[in-house]
């Protein structure tokens, strides 16, 4: 990550779940702070920026702040992960990791965790007859993986207002992808169960995200990294 100004940043994905296994790509989520004088401009900074091999994924500060309060489960796992598995951490990171809890909102997360799962159930029933190659079977058995731990993070966070971000009995996991892999439709009463369980439970989260102290912390971002180039 050569990106400038990277505020917090860390392993992400299958190692960070637990579920790796010999070959699995290693992927790294971080976010970062554009110099605001080129906030002023008539073209912004760019946002995100992606590469491959390494696999890594860069969000500029305010756009994973507006994605973490929509519940985006991808980039809400970074203020929630094991100490060890991160690479940057600045004072300003850990003040975001401090204000994480008001990112959450009941709605948010019920429907982005669950609206996750039910895409990548979407993707396993699509494939059809499953007389699929032995690489697709691989890819299939991994999606299976995710859609089973965003039911279970989903609904921790909507229950707990915690996010635990390495899964407990990875074998277990291992074993439903290979379920699902012979027969997408294996999925169905997970994903059922889960629906039903976010329907019965009253979340401890708020209606609402508390946006003021996330708006005030992008403002001291904004501060610091505001160098003055002209009179």
């Amino acid at each position: 990550m050569t990106t400038r100004n990277i505020l917090l940043s860390g392993i992400v994905g299958s190692t960070a779940y637990g579920l790796a296994h010999e070959g699995s790509d290693v992927d790294r989520l971080g976010m970062f702070a554009a110099p605001t004088e080129d906030l002023h401009g008539l073209h912004g900074p760019k946002e995100s920026h992606v590469t491959t091999k390494p696999d890594s994924t860069l969000h500029e500060a305010a756009k994973w702040c507006r994605l973490a309060l929509g519940g985006n489960p991808t980039v809400t796992e970074l203020v929630w992960l094991p100490e060890e598995l991160y690479e940057v951490r600045t004072p300003l990171g850990d003040e975001l990791i401090g204000l994480r809890t008001t990112l959450l909102s009941a709605k948010r997360v019920r429907d982005a965790y669950l609206g996750f799962a039910t895409q990548q159930f979407k993707r396993l029933y699509d494939r059809g007859d499953n007389s699929f190659s032995a690489d697709t079977r691989k890819r299939t058995a991994k999606h299976a993986r995710h859609l089973r731990r965003l039911c279970h993070q989903g609904f921790e966070l909507y229950a707990t207002g915690r996010l635990s971000i390495r899964v407990e009995n990875p074998e277990e996991y291992h074993r439903f992808g290979e379920q699902v892999a012979a027969d997408a439709m294996a999925a169905l009463p997970l994903l059922k169960h889960y629906e039903s369980a976010f329907d019965e439970t009253r979340s401890v989260l708020p209606e609402q995200a508390d946006e003021a102290p996330v708006e005030a912390w992008l403002r001291r971002v904004r501060a610091h990294h505001y160098t003055r180039t002209g009179a």
